[in-house]
């Protein structure tokens, strides 16, 4: 007997429905992957199994039983647990106080709670994932990789039958990702079942045993994960056949757009790097390397000491560094963040308020909007980047992470740039919008923007760069271009090694 068995789910939205007639079924001690684009409709159907959404139709079983629970702490009762991709910890709490959070009870006694039970309760579970943490340490304190480990921690405390995963390895080094799997592995064989949502599909086959795919809120197919292959289920998943998962245009480079010398600070150890016209260079390296932090150094987020040297967007030249982004964009530099909820987009704000917010100067006068050039702006880049959206006046917090990307995108095209700086582009994002934005790359780069291209994901470094930076401890220790690098020499370099 299965230990979840969903039949025939049914849910809509206004003006939408997002699931349709879904079945998903998971087997007791198995770990079992849930695919499809954004939009598909998993986390509605993650949602009504947690008790977040109610079903507007259809059945739900769960350990033999009838299913049926109005919140999260029902579902968690009864053994479902969720950890979701953006932490739900309290970073000034100790870890065993994030562990035993809102589940206080049996360590308490006339109100006051028995500090040195719940820590040693703590070590228990602590001691099951492998983390060896004092649990009496600031969770902000820890490592990507050691509060997701918490928050599994944090998930057995809670006695769960069935633990869903939503992208828990986007921010994980692969050593931090290898004992994950391990963990996930140890709690298969206790008999917990786990349902594994992840856009990186190598990793479906390196720990699931089963696949289910949704298209459109429908169900498409399940597959033993030996007995099928990433090309049947990127299929699956949009409907057609993708031919190319990185599908790299060839430009020649024009003049330099950018080159920096000897950027420093507390993160960064004397890099400099070049990017040219119509050029995508990317920034590789272990998480910590410096990464981002070049990013945001030559951006103006970070201050830094060395050197910029910038063609601007009139053809102008900028020396020396910026010290707001204000500035940068001013000069032909426009960025998209890591983090596109908290640092790309107004989650409360609209389709159209996202894509005018940081160009409304351009449409004043007076102080006074020009409704109808916005309009056209916004409409145009709803049409060109295939933003899917109900209409422009759509919470931008309602759209799929795939089109809420294509939001921050075209805020930034609206800029007018010459370099853009892409941070993580892709970071949950499904394999056909990934491929939508490399379309667009491959189109930027065309029409001579440099493209600065940082990313986890070496598969889509190689695919899609020109040249590779390679980094290690803030410092550039190798460069290779697009088609000399392999995957040994990339490792050895982000390593410490060198080329």
């Amino acid at each position: 007997m299965p230990l979840l068995e969903m039949r025939s789910i049914n849910k809509s939205f206004p003006g939408a429905k997002v699931l349709k007639d879904a079945d998903f079924t998971v087997e007791k001690g198995e770990i079992h992957a849930l695919l499809g684009e954004n939009g598909a409709g998993k986390s509605t159907l993650m949602k009504i199994l947690t008790g977040i959404y109610r079903k507007d139709s259809g059945d739900i079983r769960f350990d033999g039983k009838a299913l049926a629970v109005h919140g999260p702490r029902e579902a968690e009762a009864l053994g479902i647990v969720m950890i979701h991709q953006e932490f739900n910890l309290v970073p000034p709490l100790s870890v065993a106080e994030n562990i035993f959070l809102g589940n206080e009870g049996p360590f308490t006694r006339w109100g006051t709670i028995l500090w040195p039970a719940l820590v040693e309760a703590s070590r228990r579970f602590l001691d099951q994932v492998g983390l060896a943490v004092a649990p009496t340490r600031p969770v902000d304190e820890l490592s990507v990789g050691e509060k997701q480990l918490v928050e599994v921690a944090k998930a057995l405390s809670k006695e769960a039958k069935l633990l869903i995963m939503d992208e828990p390895t986007a921010a994980l080094t692969e050593t931090e990702k290898e004992k994950l799997f391990s963990i996930m592995r140890a709690l298969s064989g206790r008999g917990v079942s786990i349902i594994f949502i992840s856009h990186r599909m190598e990793e479906l086959f390196a720990i699931c045993d089963r696949v289910t795919v949704l298209r459109d809120g429908a169900y498409i197919a399940t597959r033993p994960i030996q007995e099928t292959t990433i090309d049947e289920l990127v299929s699956l998943m949009v409907g057609r056949q993708v031919e190319d998962r990185f599908p790299k245009a060839v430009v020649a480079p024009g003049e330099m757009i950018l080159e920096a010398e000897g950027l420093q600070n507390d993160r960064l150890k004397g890099v400099s790097l070049h990017v040219r016209a119509g050029e995508v260079v990317g920034i590789g390296g272990l998480m910590g390397a410096g990464r981002t932090e070049v990013g945001r150094a030559v951006y103006g987020l970070d201050r830094a000491t060395g050197s910029l040297r910038l063609k601007g967007r009139n053809g102008e030249n900028f020396s020396g560094l910026f010290h707001h982004p204000a500035e940068a964009i001013a000069h032909g530099v426009a960025m998209v963040p890591e983090d596109r909820k908290d640092e790309g987009l107004v989650l409360l704000a609209s389709v159209k308020e996202n894509l005018a917010l940081p160009t409304l100067d351009r449409r004043a006068r007076l102080g006074v909007i020009d409704q109808a050039e916005e309009r056209r702006m916004v409409d145009g880049y709803v049409k060109t980047l295939q933003i899917k959206t109900a209409t422009t006046e759509q919470p931008v917090r309602n759209l799929s992470g795939g089109n809420q990307q294509k939001v921050v995108f075209g805020k930034c095209l609206e800029t007018k740039p010459r370099l853009l700086i892409l941070d993580e582009p892709t970071r949950g994002v499904d394999v056909g919008a990934k491929v939508e934005i490399y379309q667009l790359i491959n189109e930027l780069a065309a029409s001579g923007i440099g493209i600065l291209l940082i990313s986890s994901d070496l598969p889509e470094l190689m695919g899609m760069s020109d040249r590779i930076y390679v980094m290690y401890e803030g410092r550039i220790t190798g460069h290779f271009t697009g088609q000399s690098v392999t995957e040994e020499a990339f490792m050895r370099c982000a390593t410490g090694g060198g080329q």
